[in-house]
């Protein structure tokens, strides 16, 4: 049996595919690969991002899939931390590039630290401090740390390039 076993592209449809790979390339201080008419991909460490026409990626799922944007899909990408001023300096950045703070960082229930923005498009990413996760060295989440002991997030820097 196949199973589902790692999580290798996350397609985000878009309106305006030229704004979106702008707004992304700030984000992520690296270039698209745009090689290809009509998609965008970024080469993030373990998951890749593209960027594809909304109304192209409804039509290529079929017909009956909407086109138009929801108000909200029911899903948020994120991006862990080391620290609740990396997860502020990260809001910062987001914003500076153009993207809507929908909830700024701040304390949660659970014992973390997170913030939410949109990007030009809607989608939203949720910047987070989770001391109860465990990360490999080049920041990969690897599972929970020790009951009671935070660890903190490995994904600190720029992304590698």
């Amino acid at each position: 049996m196949t199973h589902i076993n790692r999580l290798t592209v996350v397609t985000l449809g878009v309106a305006d595919l030229p704004r979106a790979v702008q707004f992304y390339v700030k984000v992520f201080g690296r270039p698209a690969h745009d090689e290809n008419p009509g998609v965008a991909f970024f080469d993030l460490p373990g998951t890749w991002i593209a960027l594809y026409p909304r109304s192209d990626l409804a039509a290529d799922i079929g017909p009956e899939v909407p086109a138009a944007a929801p108000a909200f899909g029911g899903v948020t990408l994120a991006y862990n931390v080391a620290s609740r001023a990396e997860a502020d300096a990260l809001m910062a950045h987001a914003a500076a590039c153009g993207a809507r703070i929908a909830k700024p960082a701040q304390d949660t229930f659970w014992g973390g630290y997170s913030g939410y923005f949109a990007d030009p498009d809607g989608h939203y990413w949720e910047v987070v401090w989770a001391p109860m996760f465990r990360f490999a060295p080049d920041g990969a989440l690897v599972g929970w740390g020790d009951e009671g002991t935070p660890t903190p997030a490995a994904n600190t820097g720029p992304l590698p390039t």
